[in-house]
């Protein structure tokens, strides 16, 4: 019985073997196909800017003949500048059609990312690779030599026609005031459609760009302020409905227009350190107090704080806009978190300085004026300045003659004093004479009331 068994199986396993072994025909043969012929309506392009959406130039090829359905062919068009086989090339993906058209808009753009310069003739190279679907079987085609003029592309927003831009705004030195401190808050034009500067400017508030200082009849803004993220940039237009809104920080940056794009671009270049000086003098609510300001974020802070007639002329620190965390008088200029309240002697215009490392404070009063060459100072005389508490800023009238130069000091002492050094509208302490400045009768505006920088205004 145990061969009878043995018998069966090798018959079933014989047969097993002889049912896989039968042929089932010839498996499908794709042929390899032929390089396409590349072909161009023209061998010219130079358009102008108003025929930016009509057709430039058509390219055809004749179809491989690939084995599968020519609907499911892919072509890639590769285009680059000749001479670079094709390095640093452009390419656009067509299935199925054995053409594709560009218009002039497209192709000065694509010509424009080689790096081309407007109005000037350039060859370009043309070739087609064809292929599966699926990428195999790549052959190339011809090359198609084309010579094109890349033409001025019209900006998405039209530039200033007075070849300026200005800053504007709660969120600069200046504030809303216009005409504007020209030396701080003016942009430079780094060509016929971008603008770019680096400016101080208050955390949390609002600008304007403008095209000519003192001016409000034109100006550049954005379409909704409320936007997410569009305080480091997003889209911008001419007299649009909302401000610009600022960084949530205060401190220093890189602000770029580009017009061609219709883009602006906000880049932190360095954030201060904030104190908050809540007291009697503004209603003790830290969130709205003036603020002394840290450059070097390093816990030295300074600024200027008005403390009108009338009140207690109490007041306090703050390392937040609450107070959550709050500096009090230890004695002999010394901090404390549990100390009572800071006070000034009375009414007046103070720099106050504090350090959180050292928990030292100091309140100078001033009073400020101006020095220099002019008529009736000499370097000897002060020309007193007037304090506009409306604007929180210090103003006098001086002529000048050609040539002259100036400065500002507080109390008619050297002791403190502003020059500006670099010419940049940035006041330092002790720093250059100002100068530079055209003859005749001059509106100097000083401002100290930002947090740590201080800057002026020359009409």
């Amino acid at each position: 019985m145990k061969n009878i068994f043995k018998l069966l199986f090798l018959f079933a396993g014989l047969a097993f073997v002889a049912t896989g072994c039968q042929k089932v025909g010839s498996l499908p043969y794709y042929s390899t196909g032929t390089a396409s012929v590349l072909s161009s309506s023209v061998t010219t392009i130079a358009a102008l800017p108003a025929d930016s959406n009509k057709t430039a130039i058509t390219f055809a090829w004749s179809s491989p003949a690939y084995a599968t359905d020519s609907t499911a062919n892919k072509y890639i068009i590769e285009i680059d500048s000749s001479g670079r086989n094709f390095a640093k090339e452009y390419t656009k993906v067509v299935t199925g059609s054995l053409s594709a058209a560009f218009t002039n808009k497209e192709i000065n753009l694509v010509v424009l990312g080689f790096g081309f310069a407007y109005n000037k003739p350039y060859d370009i190279d043309v070739r087609i690779t064809s292929s599966y679907a699926n990428n195999n079987n790549r052959l190339q085609s011809n090359v198609v030599k084309i010579r094109i003029t890349p033409y001025v592309v019209p900006p998405k927003v039209v530039p200033p026609a007075s070849k300026t831009l200005f800053l504007v705004g709660s969120a600069t030195a200046g504030s809303w005031g216009n005409p504007v401190p020209e030396r701080s808050q003016v942009f430079t034009r780094l060509d016929s459609v971008t603008y770019q500067g680096t400016f101080f400017l208050n955390g949390g508030q609002e600008y304007l760009a403008l095209p000519v200082n003192g001016d409000w009849s034109k100006k550049f803004s954005v379409a909704d302020k409320s936007l997410t993220g569009l305080s480091a940039g997003g889209n911008f237009g001419a007299d649009l409905n909302d401000n610009f809104p600022a960084p949530a920080k205060t401190g220093f940056y890189k602000i770029t227009f580009d017009f061609q794009a219709g883009k602006f671009t906000v880049v932190s270049t360095g954030t201060y350190g904030l104190l908050y000086v809540p007291g009697d003098y503004q209603g003790w609510d830290p969130a709205k107090a003036n603020k002394l300001g840290s450059a070097k974020n390093d816990g030295d802070y300074e600024g200027y704080i008005n403390f009108p007639a009338g009140g207690t002329f109490e007041f306090k620190l703050t390392t937040l806009p609450d107070w959550s965390n709050a500096l009090g008088d230890a004695g002999a200029g010394t901090l404390s978190g549990s100390g009572g309240n800071l006070k000034v002697p009375g009414a007046g215009y103070y720099k106050v300085n504090a350090n959180t490392t050292t928990n030292t404070w100091s309140a100078t009063k001033t009073t400020w004026g101006l020095i220099g060459s002019f008529a009736g100072s000499g370097w000897g005389t002060d020309a007193n300045m007037t304090y506009d508490a409306g604007a929180n800023s210090w103003s006098a009238t001086i002529t000048l003659a050609a040539g002259d130069e100036f400065k500002f000091r507080a109390n008619s002492d050297w002791g403190l004093n502003y020059g500006d050094t670099g010419a940049n509208g940035s006041l330092e302490g002790g720093g250059d004479n100002i100068k530079g400045v055209a003859a005749g009768s001059h509106k100097i505006t000083l401002y100290l009331n930002n947090s740590g920088y201080y800057t002026y205004k020359i009409e």
